[in-house]
């Protein structure tokens, strides 16, 4: 049995948790040294529930190759939530929401777009945030031609039209976020997020786990 004495340190990537295992009868046998990977990136510990890092997203620089911008609407979702694809628990489809955080779960919303979530708690928990809107930055030009579209305020506005514009598919689905083509970098400090209920469900419509950049003309929809 191993009891509540776990004592954490990390070097870079790596964090390493000293756990005392016990013996019978309460007796304290060796020290057993356990390792395990933060997934902390772009200054988000991807470990950490996704209501947290859907709101830490925000402002974050999300780059495709060199394509891409700031964060300014996400959402939560977790398995013990009945609006999330994890809720009825694994399936093919969905396989890459109950893997390793930091890493993506892409699926096709319709039929029709492919929208992106970055996966979050531990492996074989179940939860993850969409992506569901940033400000471009950075090829602008290269998502006109992928959008067809020139309005700067309707290139990335949505979960569907930002995965058309990053070039995003199921291809990407499983991938880590800490290796190419994916760069990301951290969102400023001070920033106003604001918060409403999640948007095109039909459970939980409640919950306030949608996020947003208060102010920003980019988001798929006001907030209220």
């Amino acid at each position: 049995m191993i009891n509540d004495a776990a004592f954490p340190c990390s070097n870079r990537s790596l964090s390493v948790w000293l756990v005392w295992q016990n013996g019978q009868k309460g007796v304290v046998g060796t020290p057993k040294i356990v390792f395990m990977n933060s997934a902390k990136l772009a200054g988000i510990d991807f470990y950490a529930p996704s209501e947290i890092v859907a709101r830490q997203l925000i402002g974050v620089v999300v780059l495709v190759d060199g394509v891409g911008g700031r964060i300014v609407e996400t959402e939560a979702y977790d398995r013990e939530d009945p609006a999330s694809h994890a809720f009825s628990g694994p399936t093919e489809r969905n396989m890459a929401m109950f893997g390793p955080p930091a890493h993506c779960y892409v699926y096709r919303s319709y039929g029709i777009h492919w929208c992106l979530n970055f996966v979050c708690r531990e492996e074989g928990h179940g939860a993850g945030v969409l992506i569901r809107a940033i400000e471009p930055l950075a090829g602008l030009d290269v998502m006109r031609a992928r959008r067809d579209a020139e309005d700067v305020t309707a290139l990335c506005s949505g979960p569907g039209k930002l995965c058309q514009a990053l070039e995003v598919t199921r291809a990407f689905n499983g991938r880590s976020l800490a290796q190419p083509p994916f760069d990301l970098a951290p969102a400023p400090p001070g920033l106003d997020i604001v918060s409403g209920p999640r948007i095109g469900i039909s459970k939980a419509m409640d919950v306030p786990w949608r996020f947003g950049l208060a102010g920003s003309r980019f988001v798929s929809r006001p907030f209220r």
